[in-house]
């Protein structure tokens, strides 16, 4: 029954993080397309609130789940194989976001509150605005590799 919580809390974890960083990348895209500074600002601020609350809190719902779950069912968190890759494609994917898309975002952040008010965005908020995109997709793909080798065992 522990085992059953602890993987559903693992699951849960997955679940929130991968879907708040597809959906939160999906509508700043399309906020950025507007050209509305205001709207463009208030999505800055909130891929930060989200961040916090749902990228954060989903990677601790994962590794309070995902090694309450290895130790309850007796299995060394880091010996299988395949909870090994898990963890080093889920820290390649941590690795990316702390060196690239955070400060990406917080210098995109710190412009949107100066032009929150209506004034002209800046080519590097766009410029940011790009990378984020292309770093947040690549991301992305290593978080979908550690789903994979979590359902598979190989």
């Amino acid at each position: 029954m522990l085992y059953d919580v602890f993987k559903m809390l693992h699951v849960l974890g997955v679940v929130v993080l991968v879907g708040n960083v597809t959906v939160t990348a999906f509508w700043k895209v399309f906020a950025d397309r507007t050209g509305n500074p205001r709207l463009i600002a208030h999505a800055q601020h909130m891929v930060t609130v989200t961040d916090w609350v749902f990228t954060l809190g989903g990677i601790v719902l994962i590794y309070g789940g995902g090694f309450g779950a290895a130790l309850v069912a007796g299995l060394d968190p880091f010996e299988p194989g395949w909870l090994l890759w898990g963890q080093l494609l889920f820290a390649v994917s941590g690795v990316i976001w702390l060196g690239v898309l955070v400060p990406a975002q917080v210098r995109q952040a710190r412009q949107a509150r100066a032009f929150a008010a209506g004034g002209a965005i800046p080519e590097a908020y766009r410029r940011d605005g790009r990378r984020w995109l292309v770093w947040g997709i690549v991301a992305t793909v290593p978080l979908v590799a550690a789903i994979w080798v979590m359902v598979a065992k190989p």
